[in-house]
């Protein structure tokens, strides 16, 4: 990257009493109480005979009246996709529900009534309802949550970015990477939401792989992004004066509007690509992970977001493999049936993406981008990025195996 353009990529010093303009300081400590990070606990979710025995019955009649309803309706209409399921698709709809509630007692009946993504057959006697002590929560969904997060595994593929998509353009997978660093400076000083900074990101790979831009305007494609992406996701967003500020008057405030306005028709104003977090919540849930495992899943995922040679990873994919290398990082534990059923990844599925990400670690040691880094050294995230765990031979041998 040319000197000048490196220059002006610096993050300006926030020296002012309030770092995001009329932004109330009080307003960023703003958390959804609904997606906490690890959100309910699990206790007691071993389900006895009589349990199995509601619940099975509350399924029956769930899927009488799913199947009634389908009949009724000629097309279905999805409103999050803005597509529509024709009447031959309602009866793969209705096997999708069936797969995520059906109590299942053989690996036999799993196999029945899976479709994509496959989940493999494991012995549903370890695998526990991890919903079962949920239903007087609202917030938590619990009858709609397996047919969510199947939703969720087929909008990421239809949100895929291509390996390798910089191929034959201006700008580099360093290039790339120096600006994703430099966002995560920007997005720490701002106090953002952690959705935030994964919403940029994708927004950033999704629109440089249909519109390719100058070096000159790709630090512009990156604030223009978190200022859509903060405009989705939190309650209250920085204003574009603040994202001028940071770039430190390198671009003007009409320079940003048309910008997003760009970024938006490129896109077709399709922002609801899922996040590696949304997966990781649900993930942790499944595996009853501890706060320090759950962060340093979070430091692992982060670390992903700057490596240009995953940005074709699915959410789901590095979200269940950052999870699995920080259990057997910080207590060897293994990856449960329970695990695999809900994040529909075997150990066997997750192994080139560990070793993928044990690489980023070793590699953090020594990289010139420290943002990632530093963020995780504070005692808000427990100083995870600082354990013995990740500079023992342990890591070393997950990279190499």
């Amino acid at each position: 990257m040319a000197t000048t353009r490196t220059n002006s990529m610096r993050l300006r010093p926030l020296n002012r009493e309030n770092p995001v303009g009329k932004m109330n300081a009080d307003a960023t400590q703003v958390t959804r109480s609904a997606l906490h990070e690890i959100g309910n606990k699990v206790s007691n979710i071993t389900l006895d005979v009589k349990k199995k025995d509601d619940l099975t019955q509350k399924v029956s009649v769930r899927q009488k009246a799913i199947v009634a309803a389908a009949q009724k309706a000629a097309t279905i209409v999805n409103p999050l996709a803005d597509t529509v399921v024709k009447q031959e698709n309602i009866s793969k709809a209705v096997k999708n529900v069936e797969k995520s509630t059906k109590v299942v007692h053989s690996p036999m009946e799993v196999c029945e009534v899976q479709n994509e993504p496959c989940v493999p057959c494991i012995n549903m006697a370890n695998v526990f309802d991890i919903d079962a002590d949920d239903e007087d929560n609202p917030q938590l969904v619990s009858e709609y949550v397996n047919d969510i997060y199947a939703y969720l595994r087929e909008l990421e593929k239809s949100y895929n970015v291509k390996h390798n998509y910089l191929h034959g353009q201006e700008i580099t997978g360093k290039m790339r990477a120096i600006l994703i660093d430099w966002l995560c400076q920007v997005h720490h000083r701002f106090r953002l939401l952690q959705e935030t900074l994964y919403m940029t990101v994708s927004i950033i790979d999704r629109f440089l792989q249909i519109r390719p831009v100058s070096r000159s305007k790709l630090q512009l494609v990156g604030v223009t992004s978190m200022l859509i992406a903060s405009k989705y996701e939190e309650m209250y967003a920085p204003e574009v004066s603040d994202f001028v500020y940071i770039t430190d008057n390198a671009y003007t405030r009409t320079d940003i509007r048309q910008m997003e306005t760009l970024i938006l028709k490129t896109l077709d104003f399709r922002l609801g690509k899922p996040l590696c977090l949304h997966f990781l919540r649900r993930n942790s849930k499944a595996g009853q992970v501890d706060g320090n495992t759950h962060t340093l899943a979070k430091y692992l995922m982060e670390l992903t977001v700057i490596e240009y040679d995953m940005v074709h990873y699915n959410p789901s994919l590095i979200a269940a493999a950052a999870l699995c290398l920080s259990i057997k990082l910080l207590s060897n534990g293994d990856w449960t049936d329970t695990l695999s059923y809900y994040s529909t990844y075997t150990l066997e599925d997750l192994s080139d993406t560990m070793k993928k990400i044990a690489k980023l670690v070793i590699k953090a040691e020594t990289s010139k981008l420290t943002a990632v880094r530093t963020k995780y050294q504070s005692s808000k995230f427990y100083k995870i990025s600082s354990i013995p765990d990740l500079k023992g031979e342990q890591i070393r041998r997950f990279a190499e195996c």
